[in-house]
């Protein structure tokens, strides 16, 4: 899996926003406390307030906060505003996309692989980011890489 920068940078403003609760943070303060291009994360949290991900306000008193609780927003969802679906096969859905002859199982591979991208990405909530306490199975990977092939993780 590759993430963009945009994508990068928009889980690390979400994870600010996760700490500061329901006070508005402004997007220069967001910038600074992880060292990302100003105008770059202004665009951003423009596309996280139209997904419904992040409410602002401007003035004095303005800024941006999560419009939903931290532990109801998956790493999934931030990226899915950003870049669009998790898995796409040149910008379609893997079961929509087919192969011939010995590259047949591609599509198979491409399915599966957006499942394990999906048990994960969608199972750990800026909650968990923000606390650094990440759900057993992620930690498990973490610590053994290798247990991905165990049926207790899938």
């Amino acid at each position: 899996m590759r993430l963009s920068a945009r994508v990068d940078y928009a889980l690390r403003a979400s994870a600010e926003l996760a700490v500061a609760g329901s006070h508005p943070v402004t997007a220069v303060q967001l910038a600074q406390a992880q060292q990302i291009p100003p105008k770059f994360l202004e665009n951003i949290l423009g596309q996280l307030r139209r997904s419904g991900l992040v409410r602002s306000q401007r003035g004095p008193e303005g800024g941006y906060w999560l419009a939903r609780p931290a532990d109801q927003i998956s790493l999934a969802d931030i990226i899915r505003a950003i870049d669009g679906p998790l898995l796409g096969v040149r910008g379609e859905r893997p079961e929509h996309v087919g192969y011939e002859g010995p590259a047949r199982s591609l599509q198979e591979v491409w399915i599966a692989l957006r499942a394990s991208e999906r048990a994960i990405l969608e199972q750990v909530t800026l909650a968990h980011i923000a606390s650094g306490e990440l759900p057993a199975p992620v930690r498990k990977l973490t610590e053994d890489p290798s247990a991905w092939e165990s049926p207790s993780f899938i």
